[in-house]
C-alpha cells in the first residue's frame, strides 16, 4: 500500500490517546473565584483543639451545650417514666374509674407531645423548645399530682419520679441553656 503513506501525511493523524500534546498548553488565569480549601491551623500545644469563629465546631462545644443536652436527656427519661406510670395507672383503674383514666391519658398525651416537640426544638436551638419542656414538666407534675390525690397505691420509686420533670424544667430554664441557644 504505497498510496497510504502519502494520504496519511496530508490528513491529521488522530487517536483517542495521545502521547504528546498537539497544541500549546492553555494558560490558567489567576481568578479570585476559584475554589480554595484553606489550610487547617496547627494543633494547640496544650491538646485543646483551637476554634475559629464561625466554624461548625461551636455546635459541639461541650462546655456550653452540656445543659441543653442534659435538659433533653432528662426530659426523655422523664417522658418514659411518666408514660409508664400513667399506663400502669390506667390499666389498674380502668374498671373502676374510667373518667379518671381518660383524664390521666389526656394529660399524658399533652405531656408527650410537649416534651417530644420541646426536645427537638431545644436541640435545634429554638427558644420555643425551652418553654415546651417546661410546659411538659408542669403537665407531668399534674399527672403525678392526680396519682397521689387519687390515693393510688404505687411503688416507692413513683414518689421520687416527680423530680425528673422538675429537673428538666430547671435545666431548660437556666441561663446557660439560653446562652447556648443564642450562640451562633
Amino acid at each position: 500500500m504505497p498510496g497510504a503513506d502519502s494520504g496519511a501525511a496530508s490528513a491529521p493523524h488522530t487517536r483517542i490517546i495521545r502521547r504528546a500534546p498537539t497544541a500549546a498548553m492553555p494558560q490558567i488565569a489567576d481568578d479570585a473565584h476559584t475554589t480554595h480549601i484553606p489550610r487547617q491551623p496547627p494543633p494547640s500545644r496544650y491538646g485543646v483543639p483551637s476554634q475559629r469563629p464561625g466554624t461548625a465546631g461551636k455546635l459541639f462545644d461541650q462546655s456550653s451545650s452540656a445543659t441543653a443536652v442534659a435538659a433533653s436527656a432528662v426530659s426523655i427519661v422523664s417522658g418514659w417514666a411518666t408514660s409508664v406510670v400513667a399506663t400502669d395507672l390506667i390499666a389498674g383503674w380502668w374498671k373502676t374509674d374510667r373518667l379518671f383514666c381518660v383524664a390521666v391519658a389526656f394529660l399524658t398525651l399533652v405531656f408527650a407531645f410537649a416534651t417530644i416537640i420541646g426536645v427537638i426544638q431545644l436541640l435545634l436551638r429554638r427558644s420555643l423548645g425551652r418553654y415546651l419542656i417546661v410546659a411538659g414538666a408542669v403537665v407531668a407534675l399534674l399527672t403525678y399530682g392526680g396519682v397521689f390525690i387519687a390515693g393510688a397505691r404505687v411503688a416507692w420509686i413513683v414518689h421520687a419520679l416527680p423530680l425528673l420533670p422538675i429537673s428538666s424544667a430547671v435545666l431548660a430554664l437556666i441561663p446557660r441553656t439560653k446562652d447556648w441557644m443564642l450562640d451562633d
